[in-house]
């Protein structure tokens, strides 16, 4: 008889923003996901840039040392119109890969689509639908908020599924 390994990991999932960096901290357990923590780093808009950015490290770095993940997932970059706020965020997410470069963790990218079609089954699903979804496969009694923690969350479960599919196509 053939039996699987268990996966189990530990991922941190990131939703890159300048004002707000939505992170999530799963463990994956088989085919579970239990939430360790979660949150957001929010910055204030009257510090200088480089200020915003230090503050996102510093605290991506304390969640790092503290949760040890094993996988970092993080969102791609995904702007329509507004070119101005598509480089800030780019800022605050080169940020954060850094942190994790820095903590020689594993870092994986996920474009929207992909996120949504992991969580929720159809790449164009809406938000709200995803956010069902995160609350469901966490067990959660109510959804996270800001919305940028639910979409952390989203990206690390992604990531999860991710990381099952491809440790059976390995066998």
């Amino acid at each position: 008889m053939f039996v699987l390994d268990v996966l189990n990991l530990i991922i941190m999932g990131i939703d890159p923003g300048l004002a707000i960096l939505g992170y999530g901290l799963i463990e994956m357990k088989g085919n579970k996901f239990v939430l360790l923590h979660s949150g957001a780093i929010i910055t204030q808009s009257n510090i200088s840039m480089p200020d915003r950015l230090s503050c996102i490290y510093d605290g991506l770095n304390s969640l790092l040392e503290e949760y040890n993940p094993d996988a970092y997932a993080i969102e791609e970059l995904f702007f329509n119109k507004n070119i101005k706020t598509a480089l800030t965020v780019g800022h605050a997410r080169g940020v954060a890969i850094l942190a994790a470069s820095n903590h020689k963790i594993p870092i994986y990218e996920y474009t929207p689509l992909q996120v949504k079609q992991a969580i929720v089954g159809y790449g164009r699903a809406e938000k709200k639908q995803m956010q069902q979804m995160v609350k469901l496969l966490l067990g959660l009694d109510q959804m996270p908020k800001p919305d940028d923690v639910a979409d952390a969350l989203a990206v690390a479960i992604c990531h999860g599924n991710s990381s099952r599919f491809s440790k059976l196509f390995r066998l």
